[in-house]
């Protein structure tokens, strides 16, 4: 289960699955990786797929490689809207080691792909050492939070334009291409805005070259272009978890004993 395996369709992954591509796993030292490593089991994660429901008991917790999953808060009425997104820079199911086990949100799956989950009572027992695996899933977790309140003040302030081109560029952010597969309807759904919104937005950055649009496809022509089009949300979140994440190395260095670093 943790070896990697060839890869059979996925047209954006020519090389081998392999559960380091998730940055989470990657940045673990390699006592705990191998300690994880015989657990994390493989699984295609199709589009629209749900990989929690609200209230729902969480028996894995995954970590997405070749995926995005969007965490949704879904209205009384059926409306919705996205509150984070999740790829191979994190994990899904933060309410199992921080004690809550259930969560409001839904969580699925926005574009297909891959990705590696693990029981939730292994994650909860490693998390339980109180060593590097619980160091690095409280400072994701940090910059998930990070994430959800600039998500929310970003949708009360800033206009659809620059909310769609925040969430074009963490989408990138997660992929190993500069397309994705999304019709203006799930956009909007996941903004929490009308369709029209969208769609007025989009041909706006496609007739200035920063993105072609056709047949639910979208590719990102000029990325300098897009990020200067979008708010400082989008820079915010970018840098809080660069600052927690990128950087896990020298961190875990820093933690050790005086007497083990000279």
């Amino acid at each position: 289960m943790g070896e990697p395996i060839q890869a059979a369709e996925s047209r954006r992954l020519p090389t081998p699955h392999n559960s380091k591509q998730n940055h989470l796993l990657a940045a673990l030292p390699a006592a705990e990786y191998d300690r994880l490593l015989p657990h994390l089991e493989l699984v295609p994660m199709p589009l629209g797929e749900a990989l929690y429901e609200s209230g729902g008991r969480q028996r894995h917790v995954y970590f997405p490689t070749t995926s995005i999953v969007s965490l949704l808060y879904v209205m009384e009425d059926g409306a919705s809207a996205e509150i984070a997104v999740v790829g191979n820079e994190g994990v899904l199911g933060v309410s199992l080691f921080m004690g809550g086990e259930t969560t409001p949100s839904r969580a699925v799956v926005q574009s297909a792909g891959f990705g590696y989950r693990l029981k939730s009572e292994l994650l909860k027992q490693e998390f339980g050492r109180a060593g590097p695996v619980m160091r690095l899933l409280l400072r994701y977790t940090q910059a998930l939070i990070t994430q959800m309140a600039q998500t929310a003040v970003c949708n009360r302030h800033h206009s659809v334009e620059q909310q769609l081109c925040r969430w074009l560029l963490l989408s990138l952010d997660r992929l190993a291409t500069n397309e994705l597969t999304m019709t203006q309807e799930l956009i909007a759904n996941m903004l929490g805005v009308r369709r029209e919104g969208v769609t007025e937005a989009a041909g706006d950055l496609q007739r200035a070259g920063v993105i072609r649009y056709s047949r639910g496809r979208i590719t990102v022509l000029d990325r300098t272009r897009l990020e200067k089009a979008a708010c400082e949300c989008y820079g915010v979140v970018k840098k809080e978890f660069d600052r927690l994440l990128s950087d896990t190395r020298q961190w875990e260095s820093a933690e050790a004993p005086a007497s083990a670093r000279r």
